[in-house]
């Protein structure tokens, strides 16, 4: 997926150097017979490196444009991350499109947020209710038997792929990936977090994917409404202790942005709820400060929570940028109508700007409090609460 890069002056392979190329002819094109030609011959290249396993030198080729041609390096990310989680296969004498998806759960809870392997019967529901919801009549579909944590997620283009082709292969053939959850790395422990269920769906080439591409015009909103009524329920065994919402699943890539533009105000609305379990304030009685923080760039805002009549801080909340958001968007009026929609009433934006540092001991974030000093978010010691933050 897109991220946030800086130019290095390594030096590139030519492999690197032919996508560069190659994308900056698509973004300079005038024409879609011309688009065509160029994203022919990007995906061309794309699916050999994949098969290869390189993904150094996607990373080399997007570093390279990101600074010298932004509207390059986007078409080349989007390529990439199209190819890593679709593709076209024969089968049987067929082509089928393969795509790798993810239904992404927001979830928080004052215990640990489970990652954990899905029993079979648990499975089977989701699927059934996926399959009657969200998805087209005659997809087949193949889900991982695991409940991911954002850590667990592959970490690059080429494992995305090798994934995506896994899952691929097992909804043409009618089954289910088991993961090995011994061999998972283990996930912090967060107030708010996300958890996804992946797989990948196959269905007869340029045929209907999700509900909403059907004849019977279902919108995204109606299928969205039904998959909480339906499936919504399966997450509860997996999700013990928690309060958690599920999301519609989408494709892979944009099942993943979604889940992180909607965290934020979830994130906001979990904390709210987590200090009033806790320490029984009510969100009137509370004070959120809202502080802007720095490196070369603005990174992120960070709100720091506690009492409306005191400078403390009980609790924060990362609130990262994402995609094209910079200091020109009004974030902050955003996360200020989540909050008020959380039923904090006193909102303390601060116009200082801050620098992106941690705390030296323990690398936690640092939040603002009202006197424009960034702080510990410390609980009172009567209170055994989880680690303060957002994932």
């Amino acid at each position: 997926m897109k991220r946030n890069r800086f130019s290095s002056r390594k030096r590139i392979s030519a492999d690197a150097t032919e996508l560069s190329r190659l994308a900056i002819g698509l973004a300079e094109s005038g024409s879609k017979i011309e688009d065509q030609f160029w994203q022919g011959r990007l995906v061309q290249l794309v699916n050999r490196l994949f098969q290869d396993g390189t993904e150094d030198d996607f990373s080399s080729a997007l570093d390279r444009l990101f600074d010298a041609h932004p509207m390059a390096h986007d078409d080349l990310a989007d390529i990439i991350e199209a190819n890593a989680e679709s593709t076209v296969v024969t089968h049987a004498g067929r082509d089928f499109d393969i795509l790798l998806i993810a239904t992404p759960v927001l979830a928080w809870s004052r215990f640990s947020i489970p990652v954990s392997a899905i029993p079979k019967s648990t499975l089977q529901t989701l699927k059934v209710h996926l399959g009657a919801h969200v998805f087209a009549a005659g997809v087949r579909l193949s889900l991982a038997d695991y409940l991911y944590s954002p850590d667990q997620l592959p970490h690059s283009f080429v494992d995305t792929w090798q994934l995506m082709q896994q899952l691929g292969m097992a909804a043409l053939a009618g089954t289910d990936l088991s993961i090995d959850a011994s061999a998972m790395p283990e996930t912090n422990r967060f107030l708010s977090d996300t958890r996804y269920l992946v797989g990948a769906i196959a269905v007869p080439h340029c045929a209907p994917i999700f509900h909403w591409n059907e004849a019977d015009k279902s919108t995204r909103e109606t299928v969205l409404k039904e998959w909480l009524r339906q499936g919504g329920p399966c997450f509860e065994a997996l999700l013990t202790g928690c309060s958690y919402q599920p999301l519609l699943a989408d494709a892979y890539h944009a099942a993943c942005r979604a889940a992180d533009s909607a965290s934020r105000p979830y994130s906001l609305n979990a904390s709210v709820a987590f200090l009033q379990s806790a320490l029984g304030l009510a969100p009137e009685n509370l004070r959120a400060v809202i502080g802007a923080f720095h490196d070369q760039r603005l990174e992120e805002y960070r709100i720091g929570f506690g009492p409306r009549d005191g400078d403390l801080i009980f609790h924060g909340v990362v609130w990262p940028l994402l995609g094209i958001e910079d200091e020109t968007t009004d974030i902050t009026s955003e996360i200020e109508a989540a909050l008020r929609k959380a039923g904090i009433k006193e909102v303390l934006v601060l116009d200082q700007q801050f620098p992106y540092e941690f705390c030296d001991d323990c690398g936690a974030p640092l939040y603002p409090n009202s006197e424009g000093d960034t702080v510990h978010a410390e609980m009172p010691e009567q209170n055994n609460a989880p680690s303060q933050t957002l994932h």
